[in-house]
């Protein structure tokens, strides 16, 4: 189900709002890399890790290749084959290399766009107490709502890796008071 142990290595990335993209300058993308099993069933696998420990609402596909966020949920991605270029924080942001294996947990408001893929690129992604996200590109028309939306997410209560503690958990809790 899970490789989190020794293998799994921890990044973290943070972004400011840019003026077209909120972002989120509290809590920053965590990046888990060799967290899951990787080869036949990982998919499903991975869609039943999320699922216990509190992230629902899973889909399998891919990544959108247009900048987008989401202001009402976080989103877990994680990547059970192929391999993925992901620019994190809008347009000037960071491009981050995806494989299978890895987890990305983005926050309500960072944009996330696939910038290449692996023609057998397969994600599942899954959002904290199953909540379905909007979906939002960056604009100006609604910029002000989507601002109020991301400040009235709460935080996760597990992690959608580690369970009821985790890089994301000590992370979240200790930027969110700071």
């Amino acid at each position: 189900m899970t490789k989190a142990g020794k293998d799994m290595r921890i990044e973290e990335h943070r972004f400011a709002d840019d003026g077209h993209v909120p972002n989120n300058a509290t809590l920053p993308v965590i990046v888990y890399r060799a967290a899951l099993d990787t080869g036949p069933g990982a998919a499903g696998a991975c869609e039943r890790l999320f699922a216990y420990n509190g992230w629902g609402a899973a889909w399998i596909n891919g990544i959108y290749s247009h900048h987008h966020y989401h202001s009402t949920a976080h989103e877990v991605l994680g990547i059970t084959a192929g391999s993925v270029r992901v620019r994190l924080g809008g347009e000037n942001g960071n491009l981050v290399e995806l494989g299978a294996g890895d987890v990305v947990v983005i926050p309500a408001g960072v944009a996330h766009k696939n910038e290449g893929a692996s023609p057998d690129l397969t994600v599942v992604g899954a959002y904290p107490g199953g909540k379905s996200p909007d979906m939002r590109k960056p604009a100006a028309h609604d910029r002000e709502a989507a601002l109020r939306n991301i400040i009235r997410v709460p935080l996760p209560t597990r992690d959608p890796v580690c369970g009821q503690s985790g890089p994301l958990i000590e992370g979240w809790r200790s930027a969110d008071q700071s």
